[in-house]
Parts: structure tokens; C-alpha cells; sequence
């Protein structure tokens, strides 16, 4: 049996065009997250979350190989961005953001599996903070989306075409937080190379 790739699995959610904008419906999902707050870039805060969550889901996926015998493919970062004053996105004021980073976990993941595993890390390596990362449904729902290809600081004219042409030309509004998903390592890649889905949640203006 092969890997389960979520990425692979639903590509409708994890792949796209630059230029072009999809209407898709997320189902709901499960993840593990853990929220904070500031610049990504400067936060030590988040290091220690992202640390935490890609080490509790290889952890994760460990457990499940033993137990189950079904291998996954571990997902991508993905992250909620808001802030009272969603100006601060295109702005680019990163120290007014609030987050939720999080990762995939496949149906089979138990809520027991989860635990086992942050048993496991919090024994192997105990300075990762594993009390910060818990497993949660996610119910998105409908959704306009973009691929972005590029560095992160020049989503801003994206994001507003988003929310000023394409979102109301579609007789909808934003509904729910930014969500980003990062298909690239930003470690290992150029940043002019870095691929980013750009999801924002979407209802109709008739059900507000």
C-alpha cells in the first residue's frame, strides 16, 4: 500500500493557476493546530509551534504505521491569519497578526493515537512544546482560491483582487478567516519559487 497523500487525494483543494480564482467547498477536516500571535519572520513563538506541530504529526504518522499499518504522507503547513483589522494583511503589519498553524491528520488518527504520539515526543525531546498542539475538526466550507507563486510579502495585491473583485463578482463575501497553505519549504526555496495556496471562505451576501 502506498502513502496517502492528502495533497494528491484532493487536489481540487491543493492545487491551482496563478491568475486564476476557484469556488471550491472544503469539507470538514481534521488537524493538528495551535495558535499565537506577532511576525512569523521574528517570533520566536512561532519556531517553537511550527517545531511542534511537525513533530507531533511525524510522530503521529509513526504510530499509526505500527498500529494500523496505514502510511500517510505528512501535509503541509497550513495557517489561519486574523486580526481585528483585516487592513493589516495587505499592509503586510505583521506584528498585528494573530494565527492558527496547522497540519493534515487523515481520518484513521485517533484522538488516543494523537496522544501516544505527544507521549512519545514529549519523552524523546522534551523542550518541543508539545501542550501547545491539539487535534480539531475544521468546517471551512465554501471558499475562493488562488495559487501564489512568489514571496510571501507580495501576496498583498492578490489577496485585495481577492476580496475587492473577485469575492463580490461572485454575488459573495469573505466569511471566516484568511487561510494560507504552503506547498513549498520556504528553507530549501528561492523565495520568487515559493508556491502558496490563498484560500479565503466565502458566503453568499443574501445569507449574511
Amino acid at each position: 500500500m502506498g502513502s496517502f497523500d492528502i495533497k494528491q487525494e484532493r487536489r481540487d483543494l491543493y492545487t491551482g493557476r496563478v491568475g486564476r480564482f476557484d469556488v471550491v467547498d472544503v469539507p470538514p477536516m481534521r488537524f493538528l493546530m495551535a495558535d499565537g500571535s506577532g511576525d512569523p519572520n521574528t517570533s520566536e513563538d512561532y519556531g517553537r509551534v511550527i517545531e511542534a506541530l511537525y513533530t507531533t504529526s511525524y510522530a503521529v504518522r509513526a504510530v499509526a504505521k505500527v498500529g494500523l499499518g496505514r502510511v500517510h504522507t505528512v501535509g503541509p503547513l497550513e495557517g489561519l491569519w486574523y486580526a481585528e483589522d483585516p487592513g493589516v494583511f495587505t499592509a503586510r503589519d505583521k506584528d498585528a497578526w494573530s494565527w492558527t498553524m496547522m497540519i493534515w491528520q487523515p481520518e484513521w488518527v485517533t484522538a488516543d493515537m494523537v496522544v501516544s504520539a505527544v507521549e512519545k515526543v514529549r519523552a524523546a525531546k522534551p523542550a518541543v512544546a508539545v501542550d501547545r498542539v491539539s487535534l480539531e475538526e475544521f468546517a471551512e466550507g465554501p471558499a475562493v482560491q488562488t495559487l501564489h507563486v512568489g514571496p510571501y510579502d507580495a501576496e498583498g495585491p492578490v489577496i485585495a483582487r481577492m476580496h475587492e473583485e473577485v469575492i463580490p463578482g461572485h454575488g459573495l463575501t469573505a466569511s471566516g478567516h484568511h487561510h494560507e497553505i504552503y506547498l513549498s519549504d520556504a528553507r530549501r526555496t528561492e523565495p520568487a519559487r515559493l508556491r502558496t495556496m490563498l484560500r479565503q471562505p466565502v458566503a453568499r451576501v443574501a445569507e449574511q
